[in-house]
């Protein structure tokens, strides 16, 4: 005996919203079938429409015609990001993606931006432990330059936005790349300089965002570059410059530009 499954409803109903949805003869519907059907208040009937019925319902679009009335074609509430399925009620292992699309959970631009809001929570709660210690304020504006380029990119990533590079602590990119890749020239400190714990709590906390910085990298990279093709170059791109701030700023700290 043939099964009417969900996914079939979905495939049959995906432009259209019925009154009734007829069992033909010899067919059964699926629990999950019947309960997505209730869920779009669509009836469920095992009796073919009269056809008598069928005039009439006819004579009602001409009806509504003659009258200048335009019926609203049926909106569903949700839809599937990735299999163009239609909900009426928000599943509570999915959320929103863009507008009414909805993807599960662990999808991968959902995860990335969760790295990217656990970053941007860091970097508040380490300006605030800084402010709290009577740390200089340079330190803190360039972490709030920091913050603001994190901010941008989350805006952007949401929005499907193109990010415009701008000022990361008052640095180019190609300034940022330059002072990253020669502290000596810049700062006159050595690249590569391990940290330890005498370097201070301030300068434990800047490697610590670059480390988490880093990370985030990794997670976009996974949900953005595919067989050898990147969709978002733009954000990977802002992410590793700020990876690279962060590292002028720890340059910066031994060279005692923030005292």
């Amino acid at each position: 005996m043939k099964v009417i499954t969900e996914s079939l409803l979905r495939d049959e109903l995906r432009s259209s919203q019925p009154e009734y949805y007829y069992i033909p003869e010899g067919t059964l519907l699926s629990p999950a079938a019947r309960e997505y059907l209730q869920q779009r208040k669509v009836k469920i009937s095992k009796e073919p429409p009269m056809q008598t019925q069928t005039s009439e319902e006819e004579q009602i679009p001409q009806q509504e015609k003659s009258q200048g009335i335009v019926s609203e074609p049926w909106k569903p509430a949700y839809i599937d990001f990735e299999t163009g399925s239609y909900y009426m009620e928000k599943p509570e292992h999915m959320c929103q993606i863009s507008g009414n699309f909805l993807v599960p959970k662990n999808h991968p631009r959902i995860l990335f931006r969760g790295k990217l809001d656990s970053l941007q929570t860091m970097v508040v709660l380490d300006q605030a432990l800084m402010s709290e210690s009577g740390t200089s304020a340079k330190i803190i504006e360039d972490l709030n330059s920091v913050l603001s380029a994190l901010q941008n990119i989350m805006k952007c990533e949401v929005l499907d936005e193109v990010l415009e590079s701008g000022l990361i602590i008052g640095l180019t990119h190609r300034e940022l790349h330059d002072r990253s890749h020669d502290p000596m020239k810049f700062f006159g400190i050595k690249q590569m300089l391990m940290p330890n714990y005498t370097m201070g709590s301030q300068y434990a906390m800047l490697n610590q965002l670059r480390a988490a910085i880093r990370e985030v990298e990794v997670v976009a990279a996974d949900c953005f570059c595919q067989k050898g093709k990147c969709s978002r170059g733009d954000i990977v791109e802002e992410l590793n410059r700020l990876s690279s701030a962060l590292h002028v700023m720890m340059c910066k700290w031994l060279a005692g530009e923030y005292r």
